[in-house]
Parts: C-alpha cells; structure tokens; sequence
C-alpha cells in the first residue's frame, strides 16, 4: 500500500510500473493500493485534489483497472473493502488463467485500488476548537501536552476508549484468545510469508566460468578492450543459466554501457505494442529499461526481497537520484542482520559506467563520481565498493559480487577502449587480495622504494603508469613502487572495515615513511578519510577529481584536474627529497608538455596521438 504523503515519490511509481512486466503465465502478481487520505504532514497532496475522473484516468493510462473505495463510516468501508479485494482477487486470477490456460499474449489490465478515507480516521475531531480528523493536523501527535494539560489527556483518555478496549483485551491486558484466534497461522501470518522473507526462496545464481571470457593478455597493456563489452559476454550468460530469477536493470542504458551481447539471450521486457522497427523488444524480457531511475532501483529492490538476483547499470553521475533509496536499503540491510528469522538475501549490484572521466561528448553535467563518497558513509559490515582496472578484472569482481548475499556491491568500470594489464590468473589473484604491488610495472626490486605511486580506478591506473615509464625513463636510479586498489575499503583499518587492511599490511605496501601520491577515481578527500589513521598518512598525496570539466578530450579531462601523468611526475619530484635540486629540468619538460597537450587539443579537437596511442613499454 503506498500512502498519500510518498504519491509523488520513487516508491510510488514502481507500484504503479511494477505490474507492467508481470508476465501472468509465470510470475505472481502485484496488487497497488493508492491510499488517498488528503494530506501530508502540513499540506493537500495532489493526487487527492485532482477530479476522480482525472485521477482514474491517469491510473488507466498506467494500464490499471481501476477500483475507489471511498467513504468514512468505518463499518461500510471495512465491507467495501473486502468485497473490492475479493473482486480485485478473482481478476487477477482470471487474467493468470487465461495467460496459462489460453495462452492469451495480450497485454493484461491488472486491478488496482485507490481507497480515499480521512487522514486521522476515528482520531479526535477537534482539539482546542481547530479541526483534526481530515486534516493535516492529525498527523503525527494529534493531541499534545496530555502531561500538563488535564484537558487534552481527558480527551485522549476519551479517544482511546472510543475503541472499546474492554471488548478487546482480558482482566491481564491480553488480546483476547477468541480474537486472537482469528489471525492467519503459520505461513498465512504476513510476516512468515516466505515471499516476505526472500532469503527462504533465494537459490544460488548458477554463474559460468568467468575465466571463459578472460581477454588474453600478452603482456601487460598488449592490448585493449572495453572492459562493460566484455562483462557483457559474461551476464549474457548469467541470463541463460538463470531465465526465471537474474534481471538486468537500468534506465535506457544497457547499450549505451555496452551489455548489448546480452540482447544475444533476452529481450528487454515489454508488454506493449511492437513494431517492425523494434528491436529486442519481448514479453519475456529479462532486461528492464526504464529512463526512471527511481523505478529501477524500486523493481531491484523487489525483486531481491522476493529471492531473486540482479544487477543495476546506470551512467555513474546518475545514480545519485537514488540516494536516499539505497540508504533505507541500506539501513534495511544493517538491521536484518541482528534479526535471525530474516534470512539473507541476494546483493543489491550496482555497476556505474559512462563515468566521470570519459565523457568526451556530454561534459560537465555527467561528469560527478561521488556516489562512492555516499556509499562509504554506511554501516562497514553492508557496503563493497570496487575499481577494478581493466576488463580481467571486472570479470572477477562480477563474479564475486553475483555470488554475494546481504551486501551492497559498487563497481565502477569504464566502457571505452582502455588497456588490458593482468592476465585472468594474476587478475584473479589481484582481485582476491583486493590491493597489491605490481612488481612488473615497479622498480624498487623488491626493496625500499624512493616513492610510492597508487592508483585505484580504470583511468588513474593508466595515467599512473604512463607517468612511472615516464620516472622509469628519465630517472632511472629512482626505486617506485607502483600499488593498484581493487576494493577501496582494504585502504580502511580492519577494525573499521572487514575488508580493512592491519597497519603492519598497510605499512609493508605504502611503506612508513615515504612519499606517497596518490591516483584516484572520484573525490581525492575520500583517500584521506579512509587512510587517515594510517601511520604513513601525512605523506600521501591525493589527486582525484576536483569539480573540473567541461565536453572535451580524455587527455584534457584528467589534464583539468591534475590527475595526468605529467602532473603526477612533477608531484614526485615536489615529494621525495632532493629530486627538486637534480630533477628541475625534468620538472620543466613535464609543465611543458603538458601545455603541448592542451595546445594540440585546442587546435586539432583530439588528444595528442602519442599521449592518446601510449602502450606500455615496461
């Protein structure tokens, strides 16, 4: 039942979407309540303002039948209620009995209810000569100050024994066992209906062999792939293993994210009309595309709750329009694990691409990584976050996060051609670890390094190792220690985090004492917050993105916010002791280069070929 205060929310329009990719030949069947009581805590709402005629209308054109229970004369109500369920009841059977019986493919109009009663119903009428029932007023505490106004607590003792508790509760204040006898028993009770309680209905995802789509890898950045296209095979896949319980969300964008292989197993789910010029278009669908992102995350959370799995895809910036939904799923999580009835359930997945560094043709509006920074705020023991550098990886991290139960899981992968660096067992390896030094791309020999270079995201890891062949090249007596983050909260203290790495672990990578700098994928600050216990942490240097963009080249763009290799060289030398005394010159040549590449971007409208064409030399 969706209440009158949330009618023009999120919740709201999934109810009202949720029935249209029922199939009724095999799925259940959701029945929307609408309740319209008028008002919200000091205000109409407009749903109970609009004529009825508009209201059904619209409800009508949401592809509903439309039943108004309406009234405030309790006894009748109740009555209306339960004759209009029943109807509404044998519809929805009537329409499952054609579907299974008849096969009828035509696009089923299911029931719902609007029920319009008073906000406060059978509360006080008035209090201190203002009206209540009916009214805004009696939201919340209606009769206030029973404590110190002998009044208002004779007119709350008045209200509550217009209940007529005497007929209700024996001589010790129980219910009475006549009464109580009429509640549903065993799974018939609301809260033991396993569809209420998906962790009793959830299967595990039969999951393909990840390594079966592994990119072969040569040498490290031998070659390219789009790392989205790739993952994309494999939830093909996942889709052909799971036809009744994996769906694919996201708002208009599956495509776009480059998961269009999975077009090769599924249909998006469509229960309208099709045309000769639709493409992938089915009743059966297993994709759901809706340009609503509240709706998608809406049927994702449904769905979960009910025991099946799923993945959201959404451009990166955009998925902040569910921020105060993925809280409360959030909050939801952290709760039921101290409630063992509640049995776990499948991970709420997010993958976000399009992301902020690459948007070479929408700029600065899509540009905004910081849905992490919201992310991380919650309880350690319900959150993941993951930024796994090329295409091997994400396979691994996929997998992981499909398999989990009771998380929520954030990955963040571009779906631009980028390069390819661990093979599918170092990769595997690497995404176990969830951090780690890359020896084949350092040259501290295993030893003491001079400088530490970190890098965690698809980008950042690029730019950081262009910048470490450039130090390789230009200094090579300099000892670099080259660290990937996969999983970002290993960077928090273990007894912060599960995932946390011990300060003897962190110290072994970073090191105690020495220079640090630091290439991230979203907000620098959120490096610091995680590391700022860590006994190295007044030297790490962060560069992240700083709120600058604009519609231009991937080199301009990480170039605007200091983040390119040439800055990350000069950071360097700025860092470790002396280098400014013996590596001016280098540090000019990386200022001016960096000009060249804003000079040929300016005059040619792409990136340098020799920055944009840059493989590794190692």
């Amino acid at each position: 039942m969706i209440g009158d205060g949330e009618a023009e929310t999120g919740p709201l329009a999934a109810s009202w979407h949720a029935n249209k990719w029922v199939n009724p030949r095999r799925d259940g069947a959701v029945l929307p309540i609408l309740h319209l009581n008028g008002y919200k805590i000091a205000n109409p709402t407009v749903l109970a303002r609009i004529p009825e005629r508009e209201l059904v209308s619209m409800l009508e054109g949401f592809g509903h039948r439309v039943h108004v229970v309406a009234g405030d004369d309790p006894a009748a109500v109740h009555a209306l209620m339960a004759s209009t369920l029943d109807a509404a009841l044998d519809e929805i059977a009537a329409i499952q009995s054609a579907a299974r019986d008849g096969g009828d493919p035509e696009r089923a109009r299911w029931p719902m209810i609007v029920l319009r009663t008073p906000k406060g119903w059978t509360g006080p009428g008035e209090v201190d000569g203002l009206p209540v029932e009916g009214l805004w007023r009696s939201h919340q505490v209606p009769i206030a100050d029973v404590r110190g106004n002998a009044a208002h607590l004779r007119q709350l003792e008045g209200w509550l024994r217009s209940y007529r508790p005497d007929e209700l509760f024996d001589d010790a204040g129980a219910l009475r066992a006549d009464l109580a006898s009429l509640a549903p028993k065993g799974e018939r009770r609301m809260s033991a209906n396993p569809h209420a309680n998906g962790g009793l209905l959830l299967r595990d995802l039969r999951l393909p062999d990840f390594g079966a789509f592994a990119i072969d890898v040569p040498r490290p950045g031998s070659t390219a792939s789009e790392p989205t296209s790739v993952l994309g095979d494999m939830l093909r896949e996942v889709i052909r293993l799971n036809p009744t319980t994996f769906r694919l969300f996201g708002p208009d964008e599956t495509a776009s994210n480059r998961l269009q292989a999975v077009y090769e197993a599924t249909d998006k789910a469509w229960a309208a009309e099709i045309l000769p010029t639709d493409e992938h278009l089915g009743p059966d669908g297993r994709v759901l595309e809706i340009l609503s992102e509240h709706t998608c995350q809406g049927w994702l959370e449904g769905y979960l709750l009910t025991g099946r799995h799923g993945l959201f895809n959404c451009y990166e910036a955009f998925i902040h329009i569910i921020d105060s939904m993925f809280n409360q799923h959030a909050k939801w999580l952290k709760t039921t694990r101290d409630i063992p009835w509640r049995r776990p359930i499948a991970s709420l997945n997010y993958l976000l691409s399009s992301h902020v560094w690459r948007q070479d043709h929408n700029g600065f509006s899509h540009q905004d990584p910081g849905f992490i920074d919201h992310v991380v705020n919650k309880k350690a023991e319900v959150i993941r976050v993951y930024l796994p550098p090329d295409a091997n990886c994400l396979l691994s991290v996929a997998d992981h996060c499909l398999r989990s139960q009771n998380y929520v899981n954030v990955i963040v992968a571009g779906k631009q051609p980028s390069p390819n660096w661990l093979s599918m067992a170092d990769a595997t390896m690497h995404c176990t670890r969830g951090i780690g030094i890359w020896p084949w791309a350092s040259s501290d020999s295993g030893g003491e390094p001079d400088v530490v270079l970190a890098c965690a995201g698809d980008v950042p890891t690029l730019e950081t190792l262009a910048a470490t062949e450039i130090l390789r090249r230009r200094l090579p007596d300099l000892k670099v220690r080259v660290v990937n983050v996969v999983d970002l909260m290993r960077l928090q203290d273990e007894r912060e985090h599960p995932h946390g790495l011990s300060h003897a672990e962190f110290d072994a990578i970073f090191t105690t004492d020495k220079p640090i700098v630091f290439a991230y994928h979203g907000y620098p600050w959120l490096i610091h917050r995680l590391t700022y216990r860590r006994t190295n942490h007044s030297n790490i240097h962060v560069r992240g993105y700083k709120e600058e963009g604009t519609t231009t080249t991937p080199f301009d763009m990480v170039m605007l916010n200091d983040l390119d290799r040439f800055h990350l060289v000069i950071d360097v030398i700025d860092r470790v002791p002396d280098l400014l005394d013996s590596a001016g010159g280098l540090r000019q040549e990386m200022q001016d280069m960096r000009l060249a590449a804003r000079a040929y971007t300016r005059e040619y409208g792409e990136d340098d070929p020799h920055i944009r064409d840059w493989t590794w030399a190692g």
